[in-house]
C-alpha cells in the first residue's frame, strides 16, 4: 500500500485533530441525517499486531492460552486515558507505541461488503452483490440464506486479511417492516419479526460467525437497530428523533424476538443500539435494553460481547432526545448504559471531560474498550497468519463470486403475484419480438439497492435479452417519478412493433432509501399510465414490480389486459438475467411475498409512527397477523407456473400435554423451546406440466388463551427443489414449542392450552389439528422495567 494514502489515512486519527468538535445544532426531530464528521465517515488502511516481534511479543496480550477477555484487558491496561478514550469510537487509530494498529469497526455487509479501503481497480476493486434481503428470503429458502452468509463472510474475511476490511460487521438489519412506508425495510427479511425474521437472524449470524459460538469467528455480527427503529422520515418526524411508545406486549412479540435469536440463539458478537427512543428512553442510553434485557435476560456474554451505537446516535441522546443537558454527560450516560463503542466521535471529544466531571469512572471507559477488543482476540486479531481464516485471499473472493449465488437467490426470490398463461414467455415463429419498456428496463445499479457492494458486473433485463434469441425493441418510457409523457409514444411504438410487451418498473432509491420514507403507497410518478396506455394495444402485457417496498397493484390486479405481475425487490448484480430466466421459462418462480401488499388508503387511516400492532380506533391492524382489511396481495402470495396437489402425509391431528413436555428433560436443548412438538407434514405432487420448485409457508391460529388474538402467524417455511411433472415430495416442517408462544400484557411470551390449527400457506390445503392441554407455560418472562431515577440519565 502507498505510503503517501497510508500517511494520510492515518492522519484522521493523529490525537491532535481531537479538539472540541464544533458541530451546529441540527434540528434532528426533522432532519433524518447525522452530521457525521470526517473522522466518522472515514474508510482506513488497517493491519494486523505483530506478536512475534513487535513491542507487544511476550506479553500476556499474545499469549494464546489466556482466555480472550483477559488478554484485552492486560491490553488495555497498557494504554493511556488517552490512548483508551481514542479508540473508543469506529475509526480508532490503534495504539502505535503498542504496535497497535488503526482499526474500523463500521465495516458494512447487508447483501455484500460495503464502506471499507476499497481501491479504485485490481483485487478487492470489487466483490458479491446479492440481491436486497428481503428478496432472498422470498426464497422461503434458509439454507440459501446461510450460503449466502457464508460467502460474504469469505469476502469480508479475505479483504481483511489484506488490511482493507475490519472484523466485524455492521449487519444484518433485523427490524420487522412494520410500516409499508420505511424506506429501509429493503434491508430486512420482511414484516414477520416474531418467526421469520429470527430464522434470518440466526441463519446470517450463524454463517458470518461461523457456527455457534465457535473457537474463532470469522466474522463477528453486530445485529441492528436494537430496537424499534422502523422509520425514517414519515410526515417529518426524523428517525433521530422519534420517541415510540411500544407496550411491553409488542416488545415481546414483535419488535425484539428476533433480537433475542441473534444474541441468544445464535450468539452474535455485538448488537447496535438505535437513534430513536422507546418509551422515553433513547436506544443508546437505555440500560433496560442494554443492560437488564439483553445482558442480564438474553446472558450477552458480558465480557467478550460490544455494543456499538448507530452512527451519531450517541450525540443523540443530547440532541434531539435531551435524555442529558450537554454532550458531555451525553457521552457518559451512553457508556454507562452499555453502549461501548460510539460510531462517532462524542466519545473521543467528551468522555475525558466527562471522567473530570465525575460523570463515569476509569473502569467503565475500560470496560467498554476491553469488549471490543475481546472480540477481536476471539478472532485472532493478534495471533499471526497461522490463525484460522488468515490463509483466505483475494483468490476466494474470485471462486465465491463464480458460484453465482447472487443469480440463484434472484431467482429463488422473484415472486409471480399475477399470471393468466401470459407467463412463461413462449417463443415461436408467430412470437418473437418483445417490447422492453420502462425506467429498470435497462437498470444496472438500480437493481442493487441501498449499502450497495460494489460487484464485478451487473446485468440489466436489456442486455439479459439482447443476449438470448428474442427480438428486442427497447424504449425507456417513464422515470419512477415522471410526470410528462415525452417518451411515451416511443415505448407506444416499440410496443406495436413487438409480439408481447413487458413493462419493467416500479420503486427506487429516489423514494425509499435510509433517512427517506414514502409519503404513500402509490405507483409513482406516470407509470402507470403509461401501464394503462400499453395494455390497450391487445398484446399479451407482462409487468414487472421492482423495489423493497411494496406498491398498491390493484389497478393492475383488476385490469384483465394486464396479463401477468411479478414482484422483483433489488435482485442484484445478475438481476436482470434471473429476471429473463423466469420469463422465459428457463426457471420458475416459487417466490412468496414477505410483506402485505395494501390498498394503498391503508397509509392514511393512522399515523404510522402507531406501534399498537392489534386493531384500534382507526387502524385496522397492522401487519398480516393483525390486519382486519382486504389486502391487495396477502402476505405469503405466490404462484408457480405449474400447478400442485397438495395432501395431508402422515398424521393430521395430535394431542399434547404442554405441562408435561416442558417438565421433562430436553438435554438435546439449550432452550425447552426449541423441544420440538410436531412435524408437520405434507405430500405435494407436481400436476402440471413443468419443472419446478415449491415452496412452503406454515401457519398457525387458535382460539385459546386471551383476546385480543392474530388472526394467523407464520411457524415454518420450507423449499423444495425442482420436482418434474408428476413428480411428488414430502414437505416436512418441524414445529417446535416456542413457536405456538404469544406475548401477553406483561410481555411474558406465553404457550397457552387449547385449540390450534396449522395451515400450509394462504390457501390452507392442508391443515393439522392441534390440541394443547395443561397448564399455560411460560417460555420467557419479561422483565421489569427499572424503577424511574434509575435510568442513568442525569
Amino acid at each position: 500500500m502507498q505510503a503517501a494514502t497510508l500517511a494520510a489515512g492515518l492522519g484522521l486519527l493523529a490525537p491532535a485533530v481531537l479538539a472540541q468538535n464544533n458541530q451546529s445544532y441540527y434540528d434532528y426531530t426533522t432532519n433524518g441525517n447525522p452530521q457525521l464528521d470526517q473522522r466518522t465517515l472515514a474508510t482506513i488502511p488497517l493491519g494486523f499486531p505483530d506478536c512475534d516481534n513487535g513491542p507487544l511479543a511476550g506479553t500476556t496480550v499474545c499469549n494464546t492460552s489466556v482466555p480472550a477477555y483477559q488478554r484485552a484487558s492486560a491490553l488495555v491496561s497498557m494504554m493511556t486515558l488517552e490512548e483508551v478514550v481514542n479508540n473508543t469510537v469506529n475509526t480508532a487509530p490503534g495504539v502505535p507505541r503498542l504496535g497497535v494498529p488503526p482499526y474500523e469497526v463500521w465495516n458494512e455487509a447487508l447483501h455484500g461488503l460495503t464502506h471499507f479501503y476499497q481501491p479504485d481497480n485490481g483485487s478487492f476493486s470489487w466483490t458479491t452483490a446479492f440481491p436486497q434481503p428481503i428478496l432472498s428470503m422470498a426464497s422461503m429458502n434458509r439454507s440459501l440464506i446461510h450460503q449466502i452468509g457464508d460467502i460474504i463472510s469469505t469476502q469480508a474475511r479475505a479483504a481483511s486479511n489484506a488490511g482493507r476490511y475490519g472484523l466485524d460487521v455492521y449487519s444484518p438489519n433485523i427490524n420487522g417492516f412494520r410500516s409499508p412506508v420505511w424506506g429501509r425495510g429493503q434491508e430486512t427479511p420482511g414484516e414477520d419479526a416474531f418467526f421469520l425474521s429470527s430464522l434470518y437472524t440466526y441463519e446470517y449470524v450463524t454463517s458470518m460467525q461461523g457456527g455457534v459460538n465457535p473457537v474463532v469467528p470469522k466474522m463477528e455480527t453486530v445485529i441492528k437497530h436494537f430496537a424499534g427503529y422502523d422509520l425514517e422520515t414519515w410526515h417529518g418526524h426524523s428517525r433521530l428523533g422519534n420517541d415510540l411508545n411500544i407496550t411491553a406486549q409488542n416488545l415481546a412479540g414483535y419488535f425484539t424476538p428476533q433480537f433475542k435469536t441473534g444474541i441468544q440463539y445464535a450468539k452474535a458478537k455485538g448488537i447496535m443500539c438505535a437513534y430513536n427512543a422507546v418509551n422515553g428512553e433513547a436506544g443508546c442510553s437505555d440500560p433496560f435494553f442494554l443492560q437488564t434485557l439483553l445482558r442480564e435476560e438474553w446472558g450477552f456474554d458480558k465480557q467478550n460481547g460490544f455494543v456499538s451505537s448507530d452512527c451519531g446516535a450517541v450525540y443523540s441522546v443530547f440532541n434531539p432526545h435531551m435524555d442529558a443537558p450537554n454532550r458531555t454527560a451525553a457521552a457518559a450516560i451512553a457508556m454507562r448504559a452499555g453502549t461501548d463503542i460510539d460510531c462517532g466521535t462524542e466519545y473521543a471529544y467528551y468522555l475525558t471531560p466527562a471522567l473530570n466531571e465525575q460523570l463515569i469512572d476509569r473502569a467503565t471507559i475500560d470496560r467498554a474498550l476491553t469488549r471490543l477488543y475481546a472480540g477481536l482476540v476471539e478472532a485472532g486479531y493478534f495471533d499471526g497468519n497461522s490463525s484460522m481464516y488468515r490463509d483466505l485471499t483475494w483468490d476466494d473472493v474470485v471462486r465465491t463470486d463464480a458460484l453465482n449465488i447472487s443469480y440463484e437467490a434472484a431467482v429463488e426470490g422473484l415472486t409471480l403475484l399475477k399470471n393468466d398463461g401470459n407467463l412463461p414467455l413462449k417463443k415461436s415463429h408467430d412470437c418473437k419480438s418483445v417490447a422492453l419498456i420502462g425506467p429498470f428496463a435497462n437498470a444496472t445499479d438500480q437493481l442493487i439497492g441501498d449499502y450497495a457492494p460494489t460487484p464485478n458486473y451487473i446485468i440489466s433485463p436489456l442486455a439479459a435479452f439482447e443476449d438470448s434469441d428474442w427480438e428486442v425493441n427497447y424504449a425507456f418510457g417513464t422515470g419512477v417519478l415522471w410526470r410528462n409523457t415525452s417518451g411515451f409514444e416511443e415505448a407506444l411504438e416499440a410496443a406495436r412493433n413487438s409480439d408481447v410487451i413487458v413493462y419493467a418498473g416500479g420503486i427506487d432509491l429516489t423514494i425509499e432509501d435510509e433517512a427517506l420514507d414514502r409519503e404513500n403507497i402509490t405507483w409513482p410518478g406516470n407509470q402507470l399510465q403509461l401501464i394503462n396506455q400499453l395494455s390497450q394495444l391487445g398484446k399479451p402485457l407482462t409487468v414487472l414490480q421492482f423495489g423493497g417496498g411494496q406498491v398498491d397493484g390493484t389497478a393492475l390486479k383488476n385490469n384483465d389486459n394486464v396479463n401477468s405481475l411479478m414482484w422483483c425487490g433489488y435482485p442484484g448484480q445478475s438481476g436482470g438475467q434471473a429476471v429473463v430466466d423466469v420469463l422465459s421459462g428457463k426457471r420458475a418462480p416459487a417466490g412468496r411475498l414477505v410483506t402485505t401488499q395494501y390498498p394503498a388508503e391503508y397509509v392514511n387511516q393512522f399515523d404510522q409512527r402507531d406501534t399498537e400492532l392489534q386493531p384500534h380506533g382507526s387502524c385496522p391492524g397492522q401487519t398480516y397477523m393483525w390486519y382486519t382489511g382486504e389486502p391487495v396481495y396477502a402476505f405469503g402470495h405466490g404462484l408457480f407456473y405449474t400447478t400442485f396437489d397438495e395432501e395431508v402425509a402422515g398424521n393430521s391431528s395430535g394431542t399434547f400435554n404442554i405441562t408435561e413436555l416442558v417438565s421433562q428433560p430436553h438435554d438435546d436443548y439449550e432452550y425447552v423451546e426449541h423441544v420440538p412438538l410436531v412435524t408437520f407434514e405434507a405430500k405435494v405432487t407436481n400436476t402440471g406440466d413443468m419443472d419446478s420448485d415449491y415452496s412452503a409457508m406454515l401457519f398457525a391460529n387458535t382460539t385459546s388463551g386471551p383476546a385480543p388474538r392474530p388472526i394467523k402467524w407464520l411457524v415454518g417455511i420450507d423449499r423444495e427443489a425442482t420436482i418434474p411433472p408428476g413428480g411428488s415430495c414430502t414437505v416436512s416442517i418441524e414445529v417446535p414449542l416456542g413457536v405456538l408462544a404469544r406475548a401477553n400484557e406483561a410481555g411474558d411470551l406465553i404457550v397457552y392450552p387449547g385449540e390450534y390449527e396449522l395451515a400450509l400457506n394462504n390457501e390452507r390445503s392442508v391443515v393439522y389439528s392441534l390440541t394443547l392441554t395443561g397448564n399455560a407455560v411460560p417460555i420467557a418472562m419479561w422483565p421489569l422495567q427499572l424503577e424511574e431515577g434509575a435510568t442513568g440519565n442525569m
